[in-house]
C-alpha cells in the first residue's frame, strides 16, 4: 500500500482500563491488538507519518475517569512526546474540535484508524471522519471490543469490519498495511 504524506494514524482509546483487566475485563485479544497497534505505529513513524492518540474521559467512578490508573494511554504503545492526545467524553473523537484543527494544520486527508471499542468509539470516530470528507483505512485486526448483548467480541469485530467497509472505509490487516 503506497501512502501519501498526508496520512495520520489515529489510536482510539487504547487505555490501561481496557487492557489491564484490573477494573473490568480487557478487550478481546488485547495482547495481540497491542502488538499489531505497535507495528502500525512503528510503520507510521518510519514513513514520516503523523500519529495521534485519543483518550476517553469517563465519568467519576468509571475505570477511565481522568487521573485514575485506567485512564492513561497504554504505556506499551510507546507514545512519543510529540504525538498529541485528544480527550473526549463521547464516542466520536471528532467531538473534540482540537482533533479537526490538528488534522487541518498537518494537512491530513486520510486517517488510519485502530483502537477500542470496535462497536462504540471506533465506529463513532469512523463516522465522524467520513462525515468530514476524510479517507479512512481501518486496521481490521487492530481494533477490539468486549462480548456484549449475547454476541462475542470476535463476532462484533467481524460484523463491524464489514459495516466499516460498507460505509466507505478500506479495511486491511496490520500486516497488509505495514508490508508495503
Amino acid at each position: 500500500m503506497r501512502e501519501q504524506p498526508n496520512v495520520a494514524v489515529l489510536v482510539v482509546d487504547l487505555q490501561a482500563g481496557l487492557i489491564d483487566g484490573v477494573a473490568e475485563p480487557p478487550i478481546h485479544d488485547a495482547p495481540q491488538v497491542i502488538e499489531r497497534a505497535r507495528s502500525v505505529i512503528a510503520w507510521a513513524r518510519q514513513g514520516g507519518r503523523k500519529v495521534a492518540f485519543v483518550r476517553h474521559d469517563g465519568p467519576p467512578g468509571d475505570s477511565l475517569e481522568p487521573g485514575t490508573p485506567g485512564w492513561a494511554v497504554w504505556p506499551a504503545l510507546g507514545q512519543a512526546a510529540d504525538e498529541p492526545t485528544f480527550s473526549k467524553t463521547v464516542g466520536d473523537a471528532f467531538s473534540q474540535p482540537a482533533l479537526s484543527d490538528w488534522l487541518a494544520r498537518e494537512g491530513v486527508g486520510e486517517l488510519i484508524l485502530l483502537g477500542a471499542q470496535s462497536d462504540m468509539c471506533v465506529a463513532a470516530t469512523l463516522g465522524g471522519a467520513l462525515a468530514r470528507g476524510l479517507k479512512v483505512t481501518v486496521v481490521g485486526d487492530a481494533h477490539s471490543t468486549c462480548d456484549s448483548g449475547g454476541e462475542t467480541a470476535a463476532a462484533i469485530i467481524a460484523r463491524r469490519n464489514k459495516a466499516f467497509a460498507e460505509a466507505g472505509a478500506k479495511v486491511v490487516s496490520a500486516a497488509e498495511l505495514t508490508r508495503g
